[in-house]
């Protein structure tokens, strides 16, 4: 069989009752507009009946169904969809209806102007709107998003779900491991995507079903922002994580001296404060700055974490001394004698953090990576009046063995 030019990727879980009119508008719009293309359903094992329905619409659609059986999420399952997609151009989107299929062939238009490496269905571009019955919140919850990644890209709308962009793109990328919704601020970041397109579109609200935008789904945003930002700055992010959970902890400092003081004696208020803001730091940079640690013996971890701590307060206290008390200019200046230390202090901390408290587990040797589950199905468990035969692919197949490439992502 020939290979299909564009591949449309749409993620799915609880959506049987809108495939049924997703799925011939995308065929309509790849057909009228002279493409040949397949639409790839990558489903998270709904109960739903999306395998019978995919089933009924393979009949007269190219409909490919991949069920994920052992992983769950919207941003991995368009990952997954695009690994097995065969066509050089790709395509992803909703399966809610909110995003229109015939602007397919105008993000594909766009794609093939000159630089262009992404492309974007976009509700914030010129001549873009969104439903009228949006509320305040939810269109203020989409601008602070969209805010919050500003640094990161130019475009009007990176967190849209509906976009276009070319295979080749992918042997660009780093490893992509998005958390929550955001894979094409994903793709953006980590594919070094310098010229974002954007395509007007109206969104609309899902006609079926409800919606997967949870407060845990935002919370994953700003986990991936967070990994995203420490990508973009590379060496850099470490450190700069570091820096900011430290004024973090001068805040609890201050908060709980503030606090204790009123049933405590200033010496041993001041004891408290300073545990708190250690216990503090200690909690956000293993979540955070060192979150490949996490899975180290935590008492381990914080024992060593506190002397650490004590070594860097010896080195800025010893600093801030030295300079005070041998050069005259920080004689005169004291508090820049304090500031000197408290660098000097951090570095060290950070040092001894990285090398003996949050140290890079080593990674063990695998030999046979985890196997994709694919789904193959037969219309005999099926409804009477279906055929007999196998719509899902084989793994093999799904992964392109009849349209082999020089490398596949």
């Amino acid at each position: 069989m020939d290979c299909p030019a564009v591949s449309v990727v749409v993620p799915t879980f609880r959506e049987a009752a809108n495939l049924p009119l997703l799925v011939p508008r995308i065929a309509r719009a790849l057909e009228s507009a002279g493409l040949d293309g397949e639409i790839i359903i990558v489903d998270d094992n709904s109960p739903d009946g999306t395998v019978a329905v995919c089933a009924a619409l393979a009949e007269s659609h190219p409909v490919r169904l991949l069920v994920r059986t052992d992983e769950r999420g919207l941003s991995s399952a368009v990952v997954h969809g695009i690994r097995h997609a065969k066509g050089d151009t790709i395509v992803v989107m909703d399966a809610d209806l909110s995003h229109p299929p015939e602007k397919v062939s105008e993000l594909l238009m766009a794609l093939n102007e000159d630089g262009v490496d992404f492309v974007i269905g976009s509700r914030y571009a010129a001549g873009g709107a969104v439903a009228d019955d949006w509320g305040l919140f939810r269109w203020l919850n989409s601008k602070v998003a969209t805010l919050l990644c500003r640094p990161l890209t130019s475009a009007a709308d990176p967190m849209a779900g509906f976009f276009a962009f070319r295979r080749s793109l992918l042997q660009k990328s780093a490893q992509l491991d998005p958390i929550g919704y955001k894979i094409g601020l994903e793709l953006i970041v980590k594919g070094g995507c310098r010229h974002v397109a954007e395509v007007p579109i109206t969104f609309q609200d899902r006609m079926h079903g409800t919606s997967k935008l949870t407060l845990r789904e935002q919370i994953n945003y700003i986990r991936h922002l967070r990994r995203l930002y420490a990508f973009k700055l590379g060496a850099a992010a470490g450190p700069l994580q570091f820096a900011l959970v430290g004024l973090t902890g001068m805040a609890v400092d201050l908060a709980t001296l503030a606090l204790v003081l009123l049933v405590m004696p200033f010496p041993a208020a001041r004891a408290t404060a300073i545990w708190a803001a250690l216990s503090w730091n200690f909690y956000l940079n293993r979540r955070m700055t060192f979150a490949h640690a996490r899975t180290g013996n935590m008492g381990w971890q914080y024992a060593l974490y506190a002397l650490s701590c004590s070594i860097g307060a010896a080195v800025s206290w010893t600093m801030s001394m030295f300079l005070a008390y041998e050069l005259p200019f920080f004689a005169d200046h004291p508090l820049l004698a304090a500031a000197a230390g408290v660098f000097a202090g951090a570095a060290v901390n950070y040092v001894g953090c990285s090398v003996a408290v949050f140290r890079t587990p080593r990674r063990r040797r695998t030999d046979h990576p985890s196997a994709t589950h694919v789904a193959a199905f037969r219309y005999r468990d099926l409804p009477d009046g279906m055929s007999d035969r196998v719509v899902a692919e084989s793994l093999l197949a799904a992964r392109g063995t009849d349209c082999p490439r020089e490398s596949r992502s």
